[in-house]
């Protein structure tokens, strides 16, 4: 399925000798045979911690197979015994590969709904417990590492909701993480009806097709098998054997490192109605990959296509197309981008179980393109700082120093003038991260939207939305680690009502502060241009002052 040579189709126009260029030298030097090899001298000489040791997704499609009866028995059984819902309790490539089958497939009949819960706002924690009943409701928690501090947050609320109901708090209780973790310690300790343990040569942004993916998939009905079969095409596709002019997958990683070198680093996925989820999965993979070392591919997601002039020289289109759910449109407005010398990728898909397909398709395309700018594709080097930095904001200590310089949507003039300030820096081949230390609900969403479209106008400036925290297991190394191209919007809020986290001696509210401020400190540090704002306790008035701060 889906690897003739009808399903991928590039378009490149001037670029197109760099790109046949590059392919012709992996050829030469075997980068093919030698990826699936696990050759880590393809990216650096010298040896280097979490290479060698994190190509394992290349054969999940072979590797998996063993848990299948596991992963369908679970589902089975989760389904005969009425569970309505299942929650997610997980970060990055925790959370958003299961969010993602959710949205695709959909949870098949009999089968409970996925949510996902990748947020400590508390309005995002209390709206999932507003929609369940915990009596009725599977929860998975999903750590590679075990010790996720939003992920253990969100367990100990959704156990203590649970032990309320249930005499046997465990049996709701599912964990997927690495072998000898503290998540398998603790599973153990309270009893969890399962646990799966994910293979660790598999990073997490890698991870959709390992425990971490096919876990929840199989629990809302989705075969888990199919998923592998798809994949075990596009591995035979893009094989040791298959030359790498005519591998699809380095095809498109060559188009994306070739592109980048010459300022074409906004990548912006162009989808069918049914893939709008897959953008929002990609953008990590691409994201945290590649945005290290001042350098960095930036992927854009739920842009709204536009005519040709509103864009710069920087992006490169990839478009998803379903088959069945041909846009006119969105083909005519790709092709006049494609007329005036814009690099168009076209990739079909033909149900929705080829989604696998694609993302093996931009796994390796990606890990390829580490090769063509000369990073290291499996590491993270600059996420952890955030973190500590938050971890310090919450415990008073370290080099927090001066509160953030924040300025609050009550402050009229003062927000104006800070808008105004700011958004003079843009320059060509700039980028906008909108990140909204905010819940994802839909009124939110709506506004930031708008925003995000008003400036794109009028700057011709690709952009982004993050929620935070969960974008800093996502874009968050990007931000910090990749080029200083990028204008940061920083949006928290003041929620009225906070919630305890079970078993600790912190509120959500106070961790999702720390963590804005940890992530605004890691930023400053390294010179990002940042607007700080506060929306107050109303948020609804908040976002309009906002939005009118900066339409000026």
């Amino acid at each position: 399925m889906n690897h003739d040579s009808q399903s991928q189709v590039l378009a490149l126009g001037n670029y197109a000798p760099l790109v046949h260029m590059r392919l012709h030298r992996w050829e030469e030097e075997g980068f093919g045979r030698r990826l699936w090899a696990k050759d880590p001298t393809l990216w650096f000489a010298d040896p280097q911690p979490e290479l060698t040791d994190r190509l394992g997704w290349l054969t999940l499609h072979e590797t998996m197979r063993s848990k299948l009866a596991a992963l369908r028995a679970l589902a089975d059984d989760i389904k005969n015994e009425g569970f309505r819902h299942v929650v997610l309790l997980g970060m990055g490539g925790s959370s958003l590969a299961p969010e993602v089958y959710q949205r695709t497939f959909g949870n098949a009949p009999g089968y409970p709904e996925l949510l996902v819960l990748d947020s400590t706002h508390p309005d995002a924690v209390r709206a999932v417990r507003d929609r369940i009943d915990p009596a009725k409701t599977l929860f998975v928690v999903s750590s590679k590492s075990g010790g996720t501090l939003e992920t253990m947050s969100g367990f100990r609320y959704f156990w203590a909701a649970v032990a309320d109901v249930a005499s046997v708090p465990g049996g709701h209780f599912v964990a997927v993480t690495d072998a000898v973790s503290s998540l398998e310690t603790l599973a153990t300790d309270r009893d969890f009806r399962a646990v799966f343990q994910a293979p660790s040569d598999v990073g997490g942004r890698y991870s959709a097709l390992t425990d971490f993916g096919l876990v929840p998939a199989s629990i809302i009905g989705v075969d888990p098998g199919r998923l592998l079969d798809r994949v075990a095409t596009i591995a035979a596709a893009t094989g040791p054997s298959v030359a790498a002019p005519d591998n699809p997958a380095l095809q498109v990683g060559a188009a994306m490192g070739e592109l980048a070198l010459v300022g074409r680093d906004k990548v912006t996925y162009v989808v069918s109605p049914t893939l709008a989820a897959f953008p929002d999965w990609v953008e990590q993979l691409i994201a945290e990959s590649t945005g290290k070392d001042d350098k960095g591919i930036v992927p854009i997601a739920g842009e709204e296509l536009r005519t040709p002039e509103a864009y710069g020289l920087d992006r490169f289109f990839v478009y998803l197309s379903l088959d069945g759910e041909q846009d006119d449109a969105q083909a005519a407005a790709l092709q006049e981008l494609q007329a005036v010398g814009h690099p168009v990728v076209r990739i079909r898909l033909e149900d929705t179980y080829d989604l696998a397909v694609e993302m093996f398709r931009a796994e390796m395309a990606v890990a390829a393109a580490g090769a063509v700018l000369g990073i290291h594709p499996f590491n993270q080097p600059d996420v952890q700082d955030a973190k500590t930095l938050a971890k310090e904001a919450m415990e008073g200590t370290g080099r927090q120093g001066e509160p953030p310089a924040e300025v609050a949507t009550a402050d009229v003039e003062g927000l104006a003038d800070q808008a105004r300030a700011w958004l003079s820096t843009v320059e060509p081949g700039d980028y906008l991260a909108i990140q909204a230390y905010l819940p994802m609900d839909s009124s939110v969403g709506v506004v930031l939207h708008s925003i995000r479209q008003d400036l794109q106008r009028r700057f011709r400036m690709a952009t982004t939305v993050g929620y935070g925290p969960r974008f800093l297991h996502s874009t968050g190394q990007l931000h910090k680690g990749g080029p200083a191209s990028g204008l940061f919007l920083q949006i928290v809020d003041q929620p009225d009502l906070d919630l305890a986290v079970p078993e600790t001696d912190y509120t959500f509210g106070r961790l999702i502060a720390a963590q804005s401020v940890g992530d605004y400190q890691a930023m400053r540090q390294r010179n990002r241009r940042v607007l700080r704002v506060n929306l107050g306790s109303n948020r609804t008035n908040g976002l309009a002052a906002l939005q009118a701060a900066l339409g000026g």
